[in-house]
């Protein structure tokens, strides 16, 4: 097995012209797979059956490895498993039943409502970028937005008469998001004040700008939401999307439907959406814990 493992490596360098990186990795984990096989006695690759297979993904756990790295080390496993077949070194693939560890996705980092409203009276200045600063917030945690999104917002893209504005999210998919009645009214502030004092020129397309008149960017704005948490006195780790996280579970907790919040968010799939049902029944069982007599 160890010979075919060189033999493997060799075509994965040469043949396939991968990283170093990679070829690293591809490395580890198949020698680690070639000790599992020989504490099981086995020596050829036919010898090789989906229960040793998934005994060593077994084994990868017990050693603390997590789902995303079992199922890498499986990844490494298929290709050389076909490439045995190819090379018409095995007759059989051991791991072509095998699922993929499932990888448990993280529940997404929320603000409590009073934090939000912390954080969204930070800027509390009198200068031009305290009053934009202020409108991005409003605005960020009335729609939900994406950071592309709001920092690509256009003039025509609002619709302040009625109440919404229009967002362009992956693969420029149009919707139409409500915005509030706060939100319209930190914006009419911003884009009557501030605004055309940062438009140098006159005639920037985009609602936000920087000092510059140009375009705010992504990682301009990234940096705002740090500076102003921390002017907030929150110390946690802040981003663009902990406010996108946070509209979307204070909708639910206070009974929106899931339909109607995949629609604000721009989500193609509900069960996007539907992370953060599992959000709001994490809350409710730390407040149960936390508060019943008996939690």
């Amino acid at each position: 097995m160890e010979r075919y493992l060189d033999h493997f490596m060799n075509f994965l360098a040469v043949e396939r012209g991968l990283a170093r990186n990679t070829l690293d990795a591809y490395g580890r984990d198949l020698s680690r797979y070639i000790e599992s096989l020989d504490r099981q006695g086995v020596k050829e690759a036919d010898g090789i059956s989906p229960a040793m297979v998934l005994r060593f993904i077994a084994e990868l756990k017990e050693a603390g490895l997590g789902a995303r790295s079992r199922a890498r080390a499986l990844v490494a496993l298929r290709t050389f498993h076909k490439f045995l077949l190819a090379e018409k070194l095995a007759t059989i693939n051991p791991t072509a039943l095998v699922a993929a560890p499932k990888s448990v996705a993280p529940l997404p980092s929320t603000l409590s409502p009073r934090d939000v409203e912390t954080l969204l009276a930070s800027p509390q200045g009198k200068n031009l970028l305290d009053g934009r600063d202020r409108a991005m917030l409003e605005i960020l945690y009335a729609t939900g937005l994406r950071v592309s999104e709001l920092v690509g917002l256009r003039l025509i893209d609002l619709q302040l008469d009625v109440g919404y504005l229009i967002a362009f999210g992956k693969r420029s998919k149009q919707r139409i998001v409500p915005l509030g009645e706060v939100a319209v009214a930190a914006l009419c502030s911003y884009l009557g004040g501030a605004r055309p004092r940062l438009d140098k020129t006159g005639g920037s397309p985009f609602v936000f700008l920087n000092r510059s008149g140009a375009g705010l960017t992504r990682q301009g704005f990234w940096k705002m939401i740090k500076r102003r948490a921390r002017q907030a006195g929150i110390t946690r780790n802040i981003t663009p999307h902990t406010l996108r996280h946070s509209f979307a579970t204070h909708l639910l907790e206070n009974g929106a439907d899931l339909r109607s919040v995949q629609a604000m968010l721009g989500h193609a799939d509900i069960s996007t959406t539907q992370i953060y049902t599992h959000v709001t029944r994490e809350r409710l069982r730390q407040m149960h814990q936390q508060h019943h007599p008996r939690g």
